[in-house]
């Protein structure tokens, strides 16, 4: 999507170690606008499609999967990183965080996560595909479908999109990283 690779070259910025920071306008202050239009393009590749839910985890991914959920009349849950004392029925699945370099054991209640469910899952970044394994996971404890997955921005360098391939996950990206060697940012 042309107007998100913009968006990345003018406003994102590298940091040694494979990190890209568009914390700027995705994923810490929100450029809403920009979010509406990548909901709009998730809303139109995933029109038709037998999805009945949208997933995502917390935090990055609730803006668009919120706007996507509202373009596409769709029930919008996402995983939490903390367990709530007042969460029933928890299923529970560890995710390695590429950028905090720690695990996260996330939950979600099997009343919002269930057998009837076709899941589209929505996240800002595909790295090395630790969130999209917990989610896998989780979905296979409640017996839910996963439909399609979603990414803001694959890092295609971090090899994400092959694990989701090998498993045969239909995904999408709206913009895709080649490399961020010395620093400097190169879209496909």
């Amino acid at each position: 999507m042309e107007l998100l690779k913009r968006r990345i070259l003018q406003d994102g910025k590298c940091y040694p170690g494979g990190i890209l920071k568009v914390d700027s306008f995705i994923n810490h202050q929100m450029d809403p606008n920009l979010m509406m239009e990548l909901a709009r393009e998730l809303a139109r590749i995933y029109a038709g499609r037998a999805i009945n839910k949208i997933v995502t985890i917390e935090a990055s991914g609730i803006a668009p999967a919120i706007m996507t959920g509202y373009l596409m009349q769709l029930p919008v849950v996402f995983i939490k990183k903390k367990q709530p004392k007042t969460m029933e029925r928890m299923l529970s699945a560890t995710v390695h965080s590429f950028t905090k370099d720690r695990d996260y054991t996330v939950c979600i209640s099997a009343d919002f996560l269930t057998p009837a469910d076709r899941v589209l899952f929505i996240d800002d970044f595909l790295a090395n595909g630790n969130a999209a394994k917990g989610v896998i996971d989780l979905c296979r404890q409640a017996g839910a479908r996963i439909e399609a997955m979603a990414f803001l921005i694959e890092k295609a360098f971090q090899h994400g999109g092959d694990l989701l391939r090998s498993l045969g996950i239909d995904y999408t990206a709206l913009a895709t990283v080649k490399s961020l060697d010395g620093c400097r940012i190169e879209l496909e």
